[in-house]
């Protein structure tokens, strides 16, 4: 044997989510788990490793991330958290004395933070930056701000306009402000990154994700050359992270990979397309049925055209490939079931996925079940979006973030972070998921908690769900033989702590394939 685990409570989150005490690994897998007296009476290896009581899970399973963009984001200035505008150019200006470049591209912000809960104007930014290009994008990806001279690179002006997005104005002048598919016109002016600064970009983002428990990740949107690279490194035996990669829908992506068939190794799966049906709620984008209540005319965007959707759609149905739609408004959430729906026709196993799912018209739920549509949602959303999306939408929240409601139609869920979007960590998607709460314990009582999922269901959110997601429950999402050996060690009880403490609990141990890839400093 390889290696030995004892003396330890195994989650195995199989189909009894029974318990084990100890596990042998072989070459990268797991061999047989059982109770100590079991396992070491029948296996002998070199390398035993006394868990002294700790708790092990499968490796956690982020089915819905930004494995690269985080990675790449981590270099650029972080503006998660700020509490204005005025914090961020203070952000912004340090981090460019600290690390100079041609453009400064920063992340994270968020207005429905701020005292005045109104988009910034450019303004602020050409007075502090004149001559040198800024990009920020709000925290959820759909929305940025730009200065003049970052507009002025990429030849925007007032008159300017693009299907899928849209440049705000005050009168005739522009703000600054884009919506959708209106950043990709400044963004893609944005010097590209050299080789070397991709690699390092995975790299960084896989140390960190091994850090906090994930094994495995849903890289949700990605190109031909980066997926690649991923899959160059991990032959290479560096980049260790699994990959579920989800393609964007361009001709290079089709001609290396979908016209070609499903392409897979024990640590790249490639055999679905990421689309794109609206925007975000935080930058009234989510496409919805009935207008915005604090913005009475709009009902949000859709960003590519239900014809190019269903168009994609079955081209991915005839070459075996899953498809996964980012849909947050209740209209986009219709669109897409009603797409899938006339392709799929009925039950099947193609475990089409609509990505977030957030507000879902009461009369559409049984739709998920009825054409086994898998909604893939990220439970930390509801606690980050709780406290102002009742002021979007009006009594259509009772609706929204409903992730019990949604497990329902199908008896399964994924669940994911977005991340960067949200925080990497799927410890707090867990405690979103019971609990209900932000990370500062509000409010008191849960939000909405007829949705709360139990810690069981949230568990296997996280594992074998997520895995299942993917088309991967049988080679990991458990600990169980001849499954890849992937696991989590703990020092504390994830299924018995006061689940306040949960966000708290630290990883002890990750491992991948039996190797030990991260151990906590002690």
């Amino acid at each position: 044997m390889d290696l030995v685990i004892y003396n330890a409570k195994i989650y195995t989150v199989d189909d009894n989510f029974s318990m084990a005490e100890a596990a042998a690994i072989k070459d990268g897998r797991f061999v047989a788990t059982g109770t100590n007296d079991e396992i070491t009476g029948k296996y002998r290896s070199a390398n035993s490793l006394d868990l002294e009581g700790k708790f092990v899970y499968p490796g956690f399973i982020d089915p819905h991330c930004h494995f690269y963009g985080y990675g790449s984001s981590l270099v650029n200035a972080d503006l998660a958290g700020t509490n204005s505008f005025e914090e961020i150019i203070g952000i912004i200006t340090q981090h460019h004395e600290n690390y100079p470049s041609e453009w400064i591209l920063g992340r994270g912000w968020d207005q429905n933070r701020w005292p005045v809960q109104e988009f910034p104007h450019r303004d602020h930014l050409d007075k502090v930056f004149p001559d040198t290009p800024v990009l920020l994008t709000r925290i959820d990806g759909h929305a940025a701000i730009a200065n003049s001279e970052a507009l002025r690179r990429a030849g925007v002006d007032a008159g300017s306009s693009v299907s899928g997005g849209e440049f705000l104005k005050e009168g005739k002048e522009l703000t600054g402000i884009l919506i959708d598919n209106a950043i990709g016109m400044v963004r893609q002016h944005v010097p590209a990154p050299e080789y070397s600064e991709k690699v390092a970009a995975l790299m960084n983002a896989q140390k960190n994700c091994f850090a906090v428990g994930l094994t495995s990740v849903g890289d949700a949107g990605q190109d031909r050359d980066i997926v690649l690279l991923m899959d160059s490194l991990q032959k290479a035996g560096d980049l260790k992270m699994r990959v579920y990669a989800m393609l964007n829908p361009t001709r290079e992506n089709y001609d290396r990979f979908m016209l070609r068939g499903i392409y897979k190794t024990d640590h790249l799966n490639v055999r679905s397309v990421k689309l794109f049906a609206d925007g975000a709620l935080g930058s009234r984008g989510a496409k919805l049925i009935e207008q915005y209540d604090d913005d009475p005319g709009n009902t949000g965007l859709l960003v590519e055209t239900p014809l190019n959707l269903q168009r994609i759609s079955r081209l991915a149905y005839e070459h075996g490939y899953q498809v996964n739609t980012h849909c947050i408004g209740d209209s986009a959430v219709r669109l897409i079931l009603d797409i899938y729906g006339n392709i799929l026709g009925g039950k099947n196993d193609r475990r089409w996925r609509i990505e977030h799912a957030q507000v879902v018209h009461p009369e559409d739920f049984d739709l998920f079940g009825k054409y086994s549509v898998i909604p893939s949602v990220q439970t930390t959303h509801a606690t980050s979006d709780m406290k102002w999306a009742g002021s979007r939408i009006g009594p259509r929240l009772k609706g929204a973030y409903a992730f019990r409601e949604l497990l329902d139609q199908n008896g399964w869920l994924p669940n994911g972070s977005d991340f960067p979007v949200e925080h990497i960590n799927p410890l707090y998607g867990f405690y979103a998921g019971v609990a209900r709460k932000d990370l500062d314990g509000y409010p008191e009582g849960g939000f909405q908690m007829e949705n709360a999922l139990s810690r069981e269901q949230a568990l296997r959110s996280m594992t074998i769900w997520a895995a299942k997601a993917n088309f991967e429950e049988d080679e990991k999402g458990s600990i169980e033989p001849g499954k890849l050996a992937d696991f989590v060690v703990t020092g504390e009880d994830l299924m018995q702590i006061d689940i306040d403490g949960v966000p708290q609990m630290g990883i002890r141990y990750t491992f991948s394939g039996g190797e030990k890839v991260y151990r906590a400093e002690d």
